[in-house]
């Protein structure tokens, strides 16, 4: 092994002879460990300064009383040469990914963060913590899943990191708003994520609780997750009042399709041209199957029919008196002057969609119903495919089965004009607009394109959804009124 050779360092090259260091850079022959590499290149990527960074010792380093900073200099000389970079801007990767998740602040010294990643079950609640000035991910362990477990947990932080704001975050699931609500109550932030936008690796194939939630607090703290809109609890109720509906319908949609297969199997035909009428209702009544047994399981099968149907009048009987009084009333007022968008689809477009206003365009709103058309392009070869189906299902039915009446020509019915009744012109113009534009858009596809209906349907929805967004724009909500009560 030769002995120790002095040469100029190789970092040095570049800069001026200014800022270069007074003394030569030792370089030892002996080969550093693979260990100590990674230490030493690590340094670069956790801390955020390279001031903090600690200078490598060397036999030479060692006897030298003051040694020139090197990082101030080069500091220095950039803000020379470039005077317009921002003396706080990001210095490393770990700065850039702390900072992304964060909001634009003013000016002054922002605290540190600490991110809280949660995968929230029923019973119990994994925690995860990720501080904003580093890049490792702790496990906290695992807590209880009730209000007063998360309580607990934050006043503990709390206590531990004066100073710092939490920010908490867990998945879309069972557990709903209320945990949310009762985090942000108590002075936190708190997000709820999509599962559906979570980045995952497509080879990683082991999930634990502790993994999600050291995965949605890494990726909180780097900025890559998607937070869904919470609504207030008066919207959430009104929501659930019209979920609730359409389940019921779904319910006797599928108890009609189990009958009339019954029916079929026992080539029992009703030969009328409308299903479910009155006249279908009274041919039921008629029938009379060849066994006790089948009788019994067909009059089970036709009261479960009935009583949805009872069920869903006394849904609809409640809807009107519902949106009456909230402050959401002007939207769907406005919404009803569209050609099929009645009581039912512009309060179930409202509640399911929330505020307009978070859609900065109607392309937003259109990819979040999941009506834009799927893509698969490589290089020159562009593919695309159906709708993707994406986002809220419920509020993508309500359009497209509105969609359907723009198949006819356009025209101001006396029920329409009705609902059009006390509305601002902006917005019967917008109405009569949308009818002329998606009844020639219809036209178009099914003749000169030679499109099927279905699919005319489903392009003419995603137009709706424009004017919806359009309209839903020009009216303003009441003031919402705070509720206090914490869930």
């Amino acid at each position: 092994m030769k002995g120790k050779a002095v040469s100029v360092s190789r970092d040095k090259r570049g800069l001026p002879a200014a800022i270069r260091p007074a003394f030569p850079h030792v370089v030892e022959l002996t080969s550093q460990t693979t260990e100590k590499r990674k230490t030493d290149t690590m340094k670069d990527y956790i801390l955020r300064t390279h001031a903090a960074v600690e200078p490598q010792m060397t036999s030479t380093s060692r006897h030298v009383d003051k040694k020139p900073d090197l990082a101030a200099s080069v500091e220095a000389y950039q803000l020379q040469a470039h005077p317009e970079v921002d003396p706080i801007a990001p210095t490393s990767l770990a700065d850039i990914s702390s900072r992304g998740s964060q909001p634009c602040a003013s000016a002054g010294p922002s605290r540190p963060i600490l991110y809280i990643g949660m995968d929230v079950h029923n019973d119990s609640i994994a925690i995860s913590l990720a501080p904003s000035d580093s890049t490792e991910v702790r496990r906290y362990g695992i807590i209880g899943g009730t209000h007063d477990d998360v309580l607990k947990l934050l006043n503990k932080l709390q206590a531990a990191h004066p100073g710092t704001q939490l920010r908490a975050c867990y998945e879309a699931g069972p557990r709903g708003y209320p945990l949310c609500r009762f985090i942000r109550a108590h002075g936190h932030s708190c997000i709820i994520v999509a599962p559906s936008k979570i980045p995952r690796k497509p080879g990683d194939r082991v999930k634990t609780d502790r993994r999600d939630a050291d995965q949605l607090a890494r990726l909180y703290r780097a900025g890559e997750l998607s937070a869904i809109y919470v609504p207030d609890t008066r919207d959430e109720a009104v929501r659930d009042l019209l979920r609730g509906r359409y389940q019921i319908s779904r319910q006797q949609h599928r108890a009609r399709q189990q009958l009339k297969m019954f029916l079929l199997r026992h080539n029992i035909r009703y030969l009328g041209k409308t299903s479910w009428s009155p006249a279908h209702l009274r041919y039921l009544a008629r029938v009379k199957m060849p066994f006790a047994e089948q009788q019994f399981v067909f009059q089970e099968m036709l009261d479960v029919i009935t009583e949805a149907g009872k069920r869903l009048e006394r849904y609809e009987a409640q809807l009107p008196g519902v949106v009456a009084g909230w402050r959401w009333e002007p939207v769907v007022r406005a919404l009803m002057s569209l050609r099929g968008v009645a009581l039912l689809n512009a309060a179930t477009l409202v509640a399911e969609l929330g505020d307009l206003e978070r859609f900065t365009t109607a392309n937003q709103l259109m990819g979040y119903l999941g009506l834009v058309p799927s893509e698969d392009t490589t290089g020159d070869d562009r593919q695309q495919g159906g709708i993707t189906k994406m986002g809220n299902g419920i509020a993508r039915r309500a359009i497209i089965e509105a969609a359907w009446h723009y198949r006819l020509p356009a025209r101001i019915t006396p029920t329409l004009q009705a609902r059009q009744e006390g509305l601002p012109k902006s917005v019967t113009q917008a109405a009569w607009a949308a009818q002329i534009r998606l009844h020639r858009r219809f036209k178009h596809l099914t003749g000169v394109r030679h499109k099927k209906s279905q699919v005319a349907a489903a392009a003419l929805g995603r137009e709706l959804s424009g004017f919806v967004w359009a309209i839903g724009r020009m009216v303003k909500p009441r003031p919402l009124i705070p509720d206090n009560r914490i869930p």
